[in-house]
């Protein structure tokens, strides 16, 4: 277990070249969850995420020799700016092996900090194991994202800051992917708690189509899981580090899991209460808050771990926020072929007190008869009652309206 001198010692190293993120009151929060609620905006941080921290730490602990050889790194995003800046302030030549699709914005990021960036593969899984190979073929260290003690340690002095800002914070929300964030917050805070008598819970919040830590704390080891597809690509591990879950398994509380549509209602939340741009990873936090999966009885800090998110993907993802929330819906509707349909839909919004966004009226759809044609809407509502209420006033007029999943 890491030792409150260690998470000192590391935040004496990186201090001036990792920032001291704000940590803010949300109010919106506060007043669901009935606690205080507080948002500590490591989306502020240096190349936009907490991994500098534990990249910076870890590459400070390379000796001489090690540095010569140089680092190499696999990541489809924070990891690789975190390595790469790191790298960069350290004089030490950095390759970082990155999946073809990886978005643009974090491409010319890593690529912007002086790393050797090499595309390969359609996920990361291939990245991972050619830095594999060529850590064996070039003798250069290879950086693991979050399964390494000096990973953790780093990690952990964002934990002494939320301390530091708020000593009588009584549970701090951290999402959970590999587990290197989640171990170093809650041995540093516990820790640095501790010395003044007081105790801090800690819950790790995990993607619920990628969940490997309820299982593997439950078998007490960890384990590997099939994942599924999700937006919060970050936090994407099918299986825990094995020196990060020793830690959670002793020092967290309890491990939750949010849904897509919690994540995305999360996103949408904090731009539009708190004014913050985040990426999926980092607002479960915030998704499990809204979704009641919290239940505390203090003031309570929840991480945005990070902000890097692209902005074609931050679109899609309000879109579907807004659909979740009840706010948005897009309707099928079949009317029969003659004149002033279309008009009376229109007017039996307009009553409803629904705005439409987009009108796709059209003859060729399957299914259809050739007396009929379809009309696609899209509609902006306020609320899963008004939702509700738009979808009856067309019942209630004789039509039968579908709502398209987004």
């Amino acid at each position: 277990m890491p030792t409150l001198a260690e998470f000192e010692d590391a935040a004496a190293l990186l201090h001036g070249v990792v920032s001291h993120t704000p940590l803010e009151e949300s109010q919106h929060l506060s007043d669901v969850l009935g606690v205080p609620v507080y948002l500590k905006l490591e989306n502020l941080q240096r190349t936009g995420s907490f991994k500098i921290r534990g990249a910076t730490y870890r590459l400070s602990r390379l000796t001489a020799e090690e540095r010569a050889r140089g680092v190499v790194a696999a990541s489809a995003g924070n990891h690789a700016q975190g390595v790469a800046l790191a790298a960069q302030k350290l004089g030490i030549p950095a390759t970082i092996f990155m999946p073809l699709g990886v978005p643009v914005p974090k491409l010319l990021a890593t690529r912007g900090y002086g790393a050797e960036v090499v595309l390969e593969g359609a996920t990361v899984e291939t990245p991972l194991r050619l830095a594999a190979e060529f850590a064996e073929r070039t003798g250069a260290v290879l950086i693991h994202p979050f399964d390494h003690r000096d990973v953790v340690i780093g990690q952990g002095t964002l934990g002494l800051e939320l301390i530091d800002d708020l000593p009588e914070v009584d549970t701090i929300l951290v999402g959970i992917g590999g587990g290197g964030l989640a171990a170093g917050v809650a041995a540093a805070t516990r820790a640095r708690a501790a010395a003044v008598g007081r105790t801090v819970h800690i819950i790790g919040v995990q993607a619920e189509n990628s969940a490997a830590y309820p299982q593997s704390m439950v078998a007490g080891h960890p384990l590997e899981v099939a994942t599924r597809p999700t937006i919060a690509d970050g936090i994407a591990v099918a299986r825990p580090g094995d020196i990060p879950f020793g830690i959670i398994h002793e020092l967290v509380d309890e491990v939750v899991t949010v849904t897509e549509d919690d994540i995305a209602r999360a996103l949408l939340v904090l731009l539009e209460r708190a004014k913050v741009v985040v990426e999926p990873a980092g607002a479960v936090g915030v998704a499990a808050i809204l979704a009641g999966k919290i239940r505390a009885s203090g003031p309570t800090i929840s991480i945005l771990s990070g902000g890097n998110i692209d902005p074609l993907l931050l679109q899609r993802i309000v879109a579907h926020g807004l659909a979740a929330s009840g706010r948005y819906m897009s309707l099928a509707i079949p009317l029969p072929d003659r004149p002033g349909q279309l008009a009376r839909v229109s007017e039996l919004l307009a009553q409803a007190g629904a705005n439409v966004i987009e009108v796709l009226h059209t003859r060729h759809g399957q299914g259809l008869q050739i007396s009929e044609v379809i009309l696609q809407l899209s509609v902006e509502t306020r609320g899963e009652d008004h939702r509700a209420h738009v979808i009856q006033t067309l019942i209630d007029a004789g039509f039968a309206p579908t709502v398209v999943a987004d």
